[in-house]
């Protein structure tokens, strides 16, 4: 019997797609569904703007934000520093894709994000992802390939798919056609998982996906 899928849309330089992390992959114990973690690397000029464009009242509301998401890492015993400057998140992404392909998701995603905010990697430098990929046990080879070939379009199209769903941040998750945004949503999430005709639904869903 297939278990409900859950599909969650993350991106690693987000603090809190960080800090929802624990929750979410408790929902595989308390709540047997399947967890599909797929990239949605946000382009943060696209909207943000650019630095020239800001605003004080933007500049008050990142602060805000990023304080806000310190509080559920502190809860958690999780280290959690600014980061330093605007990164490009397409390597540390594509090796999401690599690491679930071949096995060591788990340590993977857990690595990167716990060494991004504690500023101990550069997830837009290639050799730093490719450590993290080697310290998996993963083949550093098999992932410079994967990169050099069909990873920029196998990531571009899951963003495109990503955004024709009406994904526009993170961390967002889908379960049976719905969208739930943040970590504040996983509540609301959790009572739609529990309802039984959305059980059905779901799983009814993956049946016919898969004849």
């Amino acid at each position: 019997m297939p278990k409900p899928l859950v599909r969650i849309y993350t991106d690693y330089k987000s603090p809190y797609a960080f800090v929802a992390n624990r929750r979410l992959f408790e929902l595989e114990e308390t709540h047997g569904v399947e967890l599909e973690w797929l990239p949605y690397t946000l382009r943060v000029a696209e909207f943000m703007g650019t630095v020239e464009e800001r605003t004080p009242h933007f500049w008050r509301k990142v602060r805000y934000a990023y304080m806000d998401a310190r509080r559920y890492a502190n809860a958690q015993g999780l280290v959690m520093k600014g980061p330093r400057r605007i990164y490009d998140a397409f390597y540390s992404s594509v090796g999401m894709l690599f690491a679930q392909r071949h096995g060591f998701f788990r340590p993977y995603h857990d690595t990167v994000f716990r060494k991004f905010w504690s500023h101990e990697l550069e997830i837009d430098d290639l050799a730093a992802i490719t450590d993290v990929i080697k310290s998996c046990g993963g083949s550093a080879s098999e992932f410079e390939a994967y990169v050099n070939g069909p990873a920029r379009a196998e990531h571009d199209r899951i963003i495109d798919e990503a955004e024709a769903l009406g994904v526009f941040g993170v961390p967002t998750m889908v379960f049976n056609g719905e969208l739930f945004w943040g970590g504040d949503r996983i509540d609301m999430l959790i009572e739609r998982i529990e309802r039984p005709e959305t059980i059905e639904a779901a799983l009814g869903s993956r049946h016919r996906k898969s004849v």
